[in-house]
């Protein structure tokens, strides 16, 4: 299998005012075109450390991919140490630095003198278009190794990875043609449960791999099947993703891109159903990640956010006397924030979350992590309680993504 090293560089990274997603995206790119990402750095805007994030690469990988200062400025250091590495001198690309007159002229705007800097390269190497910015992308084979430098900005480099890097990687490295990938995505069991549950098809063999991912209360398990050419690897992956559905059952949600809420939002169009919700903790998160799916407005009726116990009554007519004798977090008051949505929207579902997010408002009764989620229709209606570990975000989106897979598992199986 061929090996990536991933470099981001950046001062701003280092200080941890801007999160690296550049080496996220890319990682995840390059485990599913078949390279493996043995080792990744974050350095600063240093030629010290650039060097030696780049020295420490190309020991370690046939691959080097970083990302960031290929910018105009003093501190965009990556191409000049780069090459430095690579004993390769730069020359000054004519077409280049026609590009860049024309990306300013168009913009009405003076070039400064210092962006003729990104219009140097090394002879040999492949300049990357940027659609998206001024600073162009290298590719660069040299000695048996590649070096790919990507701008810093994520929409820039992100088109510049999928439109320029990709097939280039692709026509260099063939051989990742054969791998077969598949991810299976589950919710309910935690990760540990999930890995307990594969058992000893986690040890994997010659022929595949398993890998687990936890990722807001969802278990990603990825799955990587490697035979003697794509068909025989597709086989492979089949008969180990079907061992996996076998030992999750109706934990599994998804495969690959799906997402949970376009998944149920699909399940109840297809029965011609419709959906209304009334929330308490999770302040209109369930309601929103429904509506991120396009075309939703056809199913969802909407959402009435009754944070309040006024709210609850007047809006969803819970009684007083629940709200009283069994408080606002508790199945009782779920049930009829449930039967209330139902009954004033007109929906075919009404569905209520309520509980506590935190860190206010517990006790031993009733502690961080305690939400009811009901779910109603014209015949009856189910509550599920559930207890969830972690600080107030983490509960709220466990809370959204939990009801969305009670949904689904009630418009599958006909009950939560």
């Amino acid at each position: 299998m061929y090996k990536a090293y991933i470099i981001s560089t950046g001062t701003e990274l280092m200080l941890g005012s801007t999160i690296d997603s550049n080496s996220v995206f890319i990682a995840e790119q390059l485990g599913v075109a078949g390279i493996k990402v043995v080792g990744k750095s974050t350095v600063g805007d240093s030629v010290e450390y650039i060097r030696t994030a780049f020295e420490m690469g190309l020991n370690m990988a046939n691959i080097v991919i970083s990302s960031g200062g290929l910018g105009p400025t003093s501190d965009d250091l990556t191409k000049e140490v780069a090459c430095e590495v690579l004993g390769c001198e730069m020359i000054t690309v004519d077409e280049e630095v026609k590009r860049l007159e024309d990306f300013f002229r168009r913009r009405e705007r003076q070039m400064p003198g210092c962006n003729l800097k990104q219009a140097m390269f090394p002879r040999q190497a492949k300049i990357l278009k940027n659609s998206r910015g001024t600073a162009p992308g290298m590719y660069l084979k040299k000695d048996n190794k590649v070096i790919v430098l990507l701008p810093g900005p994520p929409r820039e480099m992100q088109n510049m990875f999928l439109n320029e890097v990709e097939p280039l990687l692709k026509n260099d490295f063939p051989a990742i043609d054969i791998i077969a990938r598949k991810t299976i995505k589950v919710l309910g069991p935690g990760e540990s449960q999930v890995e307990d549950l594969l058992g000893d098809l986690m040890h994997g063999s010659k022929e595949y791999s398993l890998a687990l991912l936890a990722k807001d209360g969802e278990v990603h398990i990825k799955i990587t099947a490697e035979g003697k050419n794509l068909e025989h690897s597709k086989k492979i992956l089949e008969k180990i993703a079907n061992q996996i559905a076998e030992k999750m059952g109706r934990n599994i949600f998804g495969l690959d891109e799906d997402r949970l809420e376009a998944i149920a939002g699909s399940l109840i169009l297809s029965q011609e159903k419709t959906l209304a919700l009334a929330e308490s903790c999770t302040g209109g998160l369930l309601a929103k990640m429904i509506t991120d799916i396009p075309g939703s407005s056809k199913y969802f009726w909407g959402s009435v956010t009754a944070y309040s116990n006024e709210a609850k009554m007047i809006f969803l007519g819970v009684s007083d006397i629940t709200l009283k004798q069994y408080g606002a977090v508790s199945s009782e008051t779920a049930d009829e924030m449930a039967r209330g949505i139902l009954g004033k929207s007109g929906a075919n579902i009404g569905m209520a979350v309520t509980g506590i997010a935190g860190p206010e408002g517990v006790s031993d009764e009733k502690p961080v992590g305690l939400v009811y989620i009901a779910l109603a229709d014209a015949h009856s209606c189910s509550v599920k309680e559930m207890r969830f570990v972690g600080e107030r975000d983490a509960v709220r989106i466990l809370a959204a993504k939990s009801a969305l897979d009670l949904l689904r598992r009630y418009l599958i199986y006909g009950g939560l």
